[in-house]
């Protein structure tokens, strides 16, 4: 919390700490965790059919490589990003 005297690091303790008692008293964890699941899904599913003229197989092969392409691309950023701040500190 702001103004509290709080460091970043402390913040983050208390906040996972919060989401595991969150999790902890959480009976069913797929039915808790679908609606993000969905809305994910259907990014990737609206992003290569968005009038929905595939048929839900072909629409459900394209969001996949979609899905894979993105989290492709986010690893190269991670690694371009790690890359930089290992030149970084050798500088």
């Amino acid at each position: 919390m702001k103004g509290t005297g709080e460091t970043a690091a402390e913040r983050s303790m208390r906040c996972r700490t919060a989401a595991l008692k969150s999790w902890a008293s959480t009976e069913d964890w797929t039915a808790r965790s679908m609606g993000g699941v969905r809305g994910a899904w259907r990014k990737y599913e609206d992003q290569v059919d968005p009038d929905r003229k595939l048929s839900p197989q072909m629409r459900a092969k394209r969001a996949e490589a979609a899905r894979r392409a993105h989290m492709t691309e986010l690893s190269r950023k991670a690694a371009i990003a790690r890359r930089l701040k290992a030149e970084a500190k050798k500088s």
